[in-house]
């Protein structure tokens, strides 16, 4: 397994209790909490990620304390990443989680270079930072502060309804720096998200999470993705969604279709034909020619949503800050934030 590029081989003071001297990865652990899941918690060489194509999207820089996800999403893009570690796309992106024990510590030294510049940091935009498992390890606190302490606007991307957690900081960084929030809720049926997100919060609960960002006074965008053909993109169940979403005070919508990289569209595929067998030959097709789907659906898809979009208030400009990910005002993005995001 290739660890290295998550590890330190020295002493490092800030390790974990009583684990002393360190060479490599700290220690593998698991928990009745989490029943299947194992977590490997590493000393990080570095916290912050440079963002290739950043020119292309509204931040140049991420952070992401996790590699793995408990949500254990069917479509989640970031599965092939865990390939890196010699662990497969499927069910070990799902229970082998990386834990980057000291990743504030580690920011908060990256963020006090003379050079930092101070650029926007997104969180969320690979595996998401508010999974279960920052339930146990509690790293967002300190990453946020760091950020915020040191003149850094951040923004957040989540599913995970633990985030109300940290609403007092982020309410406190907002006063420091511009904080960018947005929820991820696209599968407005409870029965289909416990099928295709087994992991991931009830759509209620993040709709209450959607209020309780807006009553502390920041905003809340929401991506409303993926939206699934012929599962989840009707005329009726958008409009549904839309307004749930308006009710809750979202501050902005973001709508993208599924796409599906290498990596990914095998393991999503195995649950389309177990959950859906009926619609395996019209997915194949409409992605015979690659991650996305035919460019003629993605058109008549842009031409369903916009006036849906302005129905409910979200056509105009966010009222919301920063403009990273916290409700970007489009239908589709350039393939680089696509990327990005999922």
């Amino acid at each position: 397994m290739r660890w290295a590029g998550q590890r330190i081989d020295v002493e490092a003071p800030d390790a974990l209790p009583g684990l002393g001297s360190i060479a490599g990865l700290v220690r593998s652990v698991t928990t009745p909490e989490f029943q299947g899941v194992t977590f490997h918690e590493v000393l990080a060489r570095s916290a912050l990620n440079s963002v290739p194509g950043a020119a292309a999207l509204p931040f140049s820089w991420t952070v992401n304390p996790y590699r793995g996800c408990t949500h254990a999403c069917r479509y989640c893009f970031a599965r092939p990443t865990h390939k890196y570690l010699e662990l497969d796309t499927g069910q070990d992106f799902d229970r082998q989680i990386v834990v980057k024990t000291n990743v504030a510590e580690v920011l908060r030294r990256e963020l006090a270079r003379p050079s930092w510049s101070h650029e926007p940091v997104a969180l969320g935009t690979n595996t998401d930072p508010y999974q279960r498992a920052e339930g146990r390890y509690r790293l967002m606190p300190g990453i946020i502060d760091a950020l915020a302490s040191s003149g850094t606007p951040l923004s957040i991307l989540t599913k995970g309804t633990l985030l109300r957690r940290d609403l007092g900081l982020l309410s406190a960084a907002a006063s420091q720096v511009s904080v960018g929030i947005a929820m991820s809720l696209a599968l407005g049926d409870d029965e289909l998200r416990r099928s295709l997100e087994p992991g991931v919060p009830s759509v209620r609960g993040r709709l209450d999470l959607i209020r309780a960002i807006r009553a502390a006074g920041l905003p809340c965008g929401v991506m409303v993705a993926p939206v699934l053909p012929w599962l989840t993109d009707s005329t009726d169940q958008l409009d549904n969604l839309f307004a749930q979403l308006a009710e809750a005070g979202a501050t902005g919508v973001t709508t993208l279709l599924l796409h599906l990289r290498p990596g990914v569209k095998d393991w999503f595929m195995q649950w389309l034909a177990r959950d859906h067998p009926e619609l395996v030959t019209r997915y194949e097709s409409l992605y015979a020619r690659g991650s996305y789907a035919a460019p003629s659906f993605r058109k008549a898809f842009e031409a369903k949503v916009r006036p849906l979009r302005a129905k409910h208030g979200f056509a105009g400009a966010a009222s919301h800050r920063p403009e990273p990910i916290a409700g970007m005002q489009v239908t589709t993005q350039p393939q680089a934030v696509q990327q990005s995001l999922f």
